[in-house]
């Protein structure tokens, strides 16, 4: 009966999806899913992706939380356009959350847009919500046993990136265990390291993000 229950609800999901999909497609809204555990880094990242590409993009973003406002507030204060889903205790974003929410933009005048799903490593990984790319922050001080612990974010992704890597010299974390360990999962995804507070490697995101963007007007 639980497999029948979940089979139901992903399949419902799944078809919230693909109209969020299509209309994403139809928009030329690039759409990008960013998840990671609590702490990881996600919103700083974030805000400096908006700093650095506001302008050449019409940029806006999704925030999930389970409460509060404090996050789509830090990106309204760098200038995006930002709505707040609050979940009330569910651990991840859903299809039809965003398909309720998207009426809230004019799609036609965004070019990019951000999801900040919920900060858990297990449950986002499971629900499409009809983006174009699944982003996983994983952050230094998290360790390395992140990646083969929860596979199937991992296994999801296209982008890892590995965020605040200024903070290597001071932690045992291992950059080339966590790539070689990405790599053996999904040979499909790539580890990009940097630092939203440096800054360092962030250059390298907005190239990917770049890319990805004239892929999607393509379409």
């Amino acid at each position: 009966m639980k497999i029948a229950l979940r089979t139901d609800v992903l399949t419902n999901n799944n078809k919230a999806a693909e109209f969020n999909r299509e209309l994403f497609t139809d928009t030329k809204t690039l759409v990008i899913n960013l998840m990671s555990s609590p702490g990881a880094g996600k919103t700083t990242l974030l805000e400096e992706t908006v700093r650095e590409l506001y302008g050449k993009y019409r940029i806006a973003v999704i925030e999930g939380d389970l409460a509060t406002e404090k996050d789509a507030d830090r990106i309204r204060a760098m200038g995006a356009k930002a709505v707040q889903i609050n979940t009330h205790g569910g651990c991840h974003l859903d299809a039809r959350m965003i398909a309720a929410t998207l009426h809230e933009f004019d799609l036609d005048e965004v070019d990019i847009l951000f999801i900040e799903n919920v900060g858990n490593l297990v449950c986002p990984a499971g629900y499409d919500l009809g983006q174009h790319h699944k982003v996983a922050v994983l952050s230094v001080p998290e360790g390395n046993d992140k990646i083969p612990k929860y596979p199937q974010m991992f296994m999801r992704t296209e982008l890892v990136l590995l965020n605040k890597i200024d903070l290597l010299p001071y932690l045992d974390f291992n950059v080339e265990e966590a790539r070689r360990d990405l790599s053996e999962m999904n040979p499909q995804s790539s580890l990009l390291p940097l630092s939203a507070r440096t800054r360092e490697g962030l250059h390298e995101w907005f190239s990917w993000i770049e890319g990805a963007y004239e892929r999607c007007i393509r379409l």
